[in-house]
């Protein structure tokens, strides 16, 4: 098991794009995939329980793979994160 923590720097949090787009990468890898916010846990495959993280701006989520390929879907989650779920808008100050 890997685990790395990111913060969430897109200006409109985790929403249901972002989520969206959280899925498609995670459904790319075999390994089990979660993001925690404090005590609460989601499945990275599914996009309700991510939702259900409620990770607003600056919301600091842990990635935790497990598996064949948890080292390559670690670094991937992690800078999908980093790079606001791959969209283009730009952080408020």
């Amino acid at each position: 098991m890997k685990m790395e923590t990111a913060r969430v720097t897109n200006p409109q949090g985790l929403h249901a794009r972002s989520a969206a787009t959280i899925v498609k990468l995670a459904t790319l890898f075999e390994s089990s995939i979660e993001l925690k916010n404090g005590a609460k846990v989601a499945n990275a495959k599914n996009i309700m329980a991510l939702l259900l993280l409620e990770a607003s701006k600056g919301t600091q989520l842990t990635v935790c793979t497990d598996g064949i390929d948890e080292a390559q879907a670690l670094a991937q989650m992690i800078r999908l994160i980093e790079d606001n779920f791959g969209e283009t808008s730009t952080p408020s100050p």
